[in-house]
């Protein structure tokens, strides 16, 4: 099939969302990047409300086969809010983690990224060609052996994480997220987990354990998330600022795309991320869209698979540069139309998207019948695509 772009218009204004002047008392303390505060010009970039075109296409036919039986219940387990997956009972009310991990080259292998039920690539500076950083959301957390290796987190991370009532898991952060860290709704942990021998440079060695750690080279030990969870104080179980389930997942867990004129086949995604060049590829034996980054599958280094991911969210979202150092903030509450796509099973299909407040959760919406999307069972990869580069977005 020919490689064809997505197209659209992008004119119009966006609200920026403020990064300053917020006055929230920080109840826990953060390690934050050696750079002074400044005063910058403020530079915003905007998407316009125009539709964008579908994607398209020279078959027409959408049928997707049911899946294999559903079972309705399973003694001792329940369904995840995360994947609609089977999970322990006793996990049902446990909120999840946020893992900030870092995607430059120099980090990779990652160790743990394919236990994560929700994975966010998200430009993290518009510098060093718009490298991407992923936030890894991990509901059944005791299960981590090595999960990394971790950075710093931005200010909109503060945000996501916020939406899913996670607890975020970091190793600091430029003076930017000082008042998003101290919102109310924000529980985080920042540095000081465990430190592993890889041979590389010591910013690329910090990995999550869910046990204490001792590293058996230098014998210095490590508490682990168990540990760091109970000292912090945290609710292991959703708090007060939880809204609820993020997904409505379709029935039996297949969606069919609505069986909708709008679906077009999806099966290669090229996302505008021009230093990490990542891709989506799908496997229809897998049913499944698999990742790629820097020209190669990404494996997971723990159990040697390629990532993979059910459900594909892209979103065209604008944001707001801070400083000369590339740091920013995406107006994840501007007041724009917002629009994006929803990938599964080898189809695309248009939708948009809103998030009402910082810490609300984001909600997507088929645009042609403005019902609320419906996932299929699995996991999900969301990807925000700059709103000045969402015209070199491709699916095909």
């Amino acid at each position: 099939m020919n490689l064809k772009k997505i197209k659209t218009a992008l004119a119009a204004s966006c609200v920026a969302l403020a990064v300053a002047g917020m006055a929230f008392a920080c109840n826990k303390n953060v390690t934050t990047s050696p750079i002074e505060p400044t005063e910058p010009d403020t530079a915003v970039v905007t998407i316009d409300s125009d539709i964008i075109q579908p994607v398209e296409d020279d078959t027409d036919d959408t049928e997707i086969e049911d899946d294999a039986e559903y079972e309705e219940t399973k003694a001792g387990y329940v369904r995840s809010e995360l994947t609609n997956e089977w999970i322990d009972e006793e996990l049902e009310k446990q909120r999840p983690i946020a893992v900030m991990v870092d995607n430059e080259l120099t980090a990779l292998d990652h160790f743990g990224v394919n236990q994560a039920d929700v994975v966010y690539e998200l430009m993290n500076s518009t510098a060093n060609g718009r490298v991407t950083r992923l936030m890894c959301l991990v509901k059944d957390y005791a299960k981590i052996e090595q999960f990394g290796s971790i950075r710093s987190t931005r200010t909109t991370n503060v945000m996501l994480s916020g939406e899913w009532n996670a607890i975020l898991v970091h190793d600091g952060g430029p003076f930017y997220i000082n008042d998003y860290i101290g919102m109310p709704y924000c529980n985080h942990l920042s540095a000081g987990f465990a430190r592993f021998s890889n041979g590389k440079n010591y910013e690329f060695t910090e990995y999550v354990t869910y046990d204490d750690y001792t590293n058996p080279n230098t014998g210095k030990s490590f508490p682990g998330l168990k540990a760091r969870i109970e000292s912090a104080g945290f609710s292991v179980d959703y708090n007060q600022y939880y809204e609820g389930k993020h997904w409505i997942f379709a029935e039996k867990g297949n969606n069919k795309i609505e069986s909708s004129n709008d679906a077009k086949k999806a099966e290669t995604v090229e996302l505008p991320f021009p230093h990490n060049k990542s891709k989506l590829k799908y496997n229809a034996a897998k049913k499944a869209y698999e990742y790629e980054e820097y020209g190669n599958p990404h494996i997971d280094a723990l159990d040697g698979e390629v990532t993979s991911f059910t459900n594909v969210i892209l979103e065209a979202i604008s944001f707001t540069q801070l400083d000369e150092n590339g740091y920013l903030t995406y107006n994840v509450t501007d007041s724009t139309t917002h629009e994006g796509y929803y990938l599964s099973k080898g189809y695309a299909v248009p939708i948009t998207w809103s998030k009402a407040k910082p810490e609300g959760i984001t909600h997507y919406y088929y645009k042609t019948t403005g019902k609320e999307i419906e996932l299929n069972t699995g996991k999900t990869y969301i990807a925000f695509v700059p709103a000045d580069s969402w015209n070199t977005l491709v699916i095909k």
